[in-house]
């Protein structure tokens, strides 16, 4: 696991979400960073790909339905490039101030979405994440796992409805959205396979259940967490 920065207080954290689109990850990142400030922490909130005014533009690129004949490797590049920037900008100075980073997609995303998804396989990833990254991990991520059709038909009615509302619809984000049930059943067999190599960082929530009773699950599962890391410090 990642040593990170200290700060005077405490140690900075760096808390992943990740799962299928649709799983309701989104929403549930922002209910744990309103609860972890209610509890007194510093807490920043950032996505990929994007993040960053240069990781926004690759995001616009990569999601947009119109980017048509894009290879997987390109588009595993595209995803890394966003990355290097929005570690750069956003993860390591916020981290260096001991605060939490709650990140809407990682790495894993990349594993799961090119390597799983695309075909690519694994190795691929890592060995590209290790030359940029070195050794640096979440210290939590967490896993929302849910069925493939709920999730992606949720995901489509989504962006349907942003389509519709011309104040929220800045981009054409559905080009994932698009691609097929076998795709997407990749992907999750991936993530679990992630979570299975790696149980010590990444803990499976089961997100087909109410909205609240994830929220509450994921808030002990984050909590134990940062008690623990209180100890150890």
């Amino acid at each position: 696991m990642i040593c990170l920065v200290s700060s005077p207080t405490h140690r900075g954290r760096f808390i992943t979400f990740e799962g299928l689109d649709g799983c309701g990850k989104s929403t549930q990142l922002e209910k744990l960073a309103k609860v972890l400030r209610a509890d007194g922490f510093s807490v920043t909130v950032t996505r990929e790909p994007g993040g960053t005014a240069t990781g926004g533009k690759i995001r616009n690129l990569l999601l947009d339905t119109a980017t048509a004949g894009l290879s997987p490797l390109a588009e595993l590049a595209l995803m890394f490039a966003s990355r290097a920037q929005h570690m750069k900008e956003v993860i390591q100075p916020a981290l260096a101030e001991g605060r939490i980073v709650l990140c809407d997609r990682f790495t894993d995303s990349s594993e799961a979405y090119q390597g799983g998804g695309r075909k690519i396989g694994s190795e691929p990833v890592l060995a590209l994440h290790r030359l940029l990254f070195g050794n640096l991990q979440p210290d939590l991520t967490i896993l929302m796992d849910s069925e493939v059709s709920a999730s992606v038909e949720r995901a489509r009615r989504r962006n349907i409805a942003r389509a519709s509302d011309g104040s929220r619809a800045e981009h054409d984000e559905n080009r994932f959205e698009q691609e097929s049930r076998a795709f997407f059943g990749r992907v999750r067999q991936t993530y679990l396979a992630i979570a299975a190599r790696e149980p010590q960082r990444v803990v499976v929530v089961d997100a087909r259940g109410p909205a609240e009773e994830t929220h509450a699950r994921i808030v002990e599962i984050v909590r134990r967490k940062l008690k623990s890391a209180a100890k150890t410090a």
